[in-house]
């Protein structure tokens, strides 16, 4: 008998093998799960240090920190400092927020205080699969 057959006879063996298919599941089932709710990504177009700009950013965040919470990148963007990306974003009103990902994309448009339109527009709602 080869040392192969011996090992698949061994109890430890098997029960070595036993402990990391288990291992081997539950990270799986923790990647099934990610998937299941998915990664946001936001781009926030502002003019500078406005007070509309820096309402619009808190407000940003509020939301995603309340209903996207350790799942969304925030990227702001200040119309001054990157105006290549303004263009090819076809922004014409600041503040805009444009989210990128997941498909759909979908803007808003204004400082993002009226946080029900944001939430509803998004899908964000709990009861929807957000904690």
């Amino acid at each position: 008998m080869d040392s192969q057959s011996t090992n698949s006879l061994n109890p430890v063996a098997v029960e070595d093998n036993a402990a990391g298919l288990d291992q081997t599941l539950k990270q799986f089932e923790s990647l099934v799960a990610d998937l299941a709710q998915p990664n946001y990504l936001f781009r926030l177009y502002v003019s500078g240090n406005s007070s509309r700009s820096v309402v619009a950013i808190a407000n940003v965040r509020s939301i995603c920190d309340k209903y996207l919470p350790g799942r969304y990148e925030l990227d702001v963007i200040d119309i001054y400092q990157q105006p290549d990306a303004v263009r090819a974003a076809q922004v014409v009103a600041v503040p805009t927020l444009i989210k990128e990902l997941p498909f759909p994309q979908k803007r808003f448009v204004g400082d993002m205080s009226k946080t029900e339109r944001i939430v509803v527009g998004l899908n964000l709602e709990r009861g929807n699969g957000v904690d």
